[in-house]
């Protein structure tokens, strides 16, 4: 099995418990201190593993050209305000039509990887693709079919319509991060994704504490007298993040974040492991296509 798919998986399985989370704090945050939090408590453990890679592994940091900085900065700022709008849309309509339509983006990701980053897709992988988007709509309603269509029909909502960017901007974030860690002269998957993981979360803290300083003080308060349960954001995010760096530094971007549609497949899972819940019918549905769709993805690459 090729290395970039367990850690694909366990890049989905964090960011799943990380959006959980995130989703609890927003009670006690704004939208923009709820994604700082992400970037706060992600870079130091970032930038901890990149100098435990130098210093014990003897590895070197690859050469940073101005082009890499380019790319990163757009991928981070473009991450930041992809996941505002995938926050606003949860805020908007609920958690289910926000997730729904954020998936999208695994269909601009492959648009990316196939008009700009020159990395096409065969027809079997965009099967795929559509199929897993099925099964993420299905699950993300409960299994529900009358809510799919209520969801599907309503794509004049503002949700709806923030859900649908955030998906196109968090592709533009995985397209520059796949294409910002093919400018990295030299090092091994692991050297070079941590670099961009580093660089991008360090940026991002920067930029955001700035935003925030100047259009919402009190949030960094909040931040800070929050921490504990802040702490465990930043935590998953950062362990989610250097998962799909890595993958992307080993496979195209857009595999990656298709074969990352299994992170609904876990929610649907643990909601019943923890909740004792019987599934619907339409939840094993949904479970199924996505997991087929996987499947004809990583047959087709």
């Amino acid at each position: 099995m090729p290395l970039w798919i367990p850690i694909t998986v366990f890049a989905a399985l964090c960011q799943n418990i990380r959006t959980t989370l995130q989703q609890k704090i927003r009670g006690v945050l704004s939208v923009d201190g709820a994604n700082f939090v992400r970037y706060l408590y992600g870079a130091p453990l970032a930038l901890g593993t990149l100098a435990f890679l130098v210093l014990f592994t003897g590895r070197h940091v690859p050469a940073l050209s101005a082009s890499f900085l380019l790319l990163v900065t757009i991928a981070g700022v473009a991450q930041i305000v992809a996941t505002s709008l995938m926050i606003h849309a949860f805020s908007l309509r609920n958690f289910a039509v926000g997730t729904v339509y954020s998936k999208t983006e695994t269909v601009f990701v492959a648009l990316f990887a196939t008009f700009i980053a020159h990395e096409p897709l065969k027809l079997g992988a965009w099967t795929g693709i559509l199929i897993c988007l099925g099964g993420v709509a299905i699950l993300s309603v409960r299994g529900s079919f009358a809510n799919i269509r209520s969801v599907l029909a309503d794509l004049t909502h503002k949700g709806a319509l923030y859900g649908i960017l955030s998906g196109a901007i968090f592709a533009i974030a995985a397209g520059t991060i796949r294409e910002a860690s093919k400018l990295l002269p030299d090092g091994d998957f692991m050297i070079r994704g941590i670099t961009v993981l580093a660089c991008m979360n360090t940026i991002q803290v920067v930029l955001m504490a700035a935003y925030l300083s100047r259009r919402d003080r009190p949030q960094l308060g909040k931040v800070w007298v929050n921490w504990r349960s802040s702490a465990w954001v930043g935590i998953f995010s950062v362990l989610g993040s250097a998962g799909w760096a890595l993958a992307m530094t080993l496979e195209n971007a857009a595999l990656v974040r298709a074969v990352g549609q299994i992170e609904l497949v876990f929610t649907f899972i643990s909601s019943h492991i923890v909740l004792k819940e019987r599934p619907s019918a339409g939840e094993w549905i949904g479970s199924v296509l996505v997991v087929g769709g996987v499947v004809l993805i990583l047959i087709f690459r």
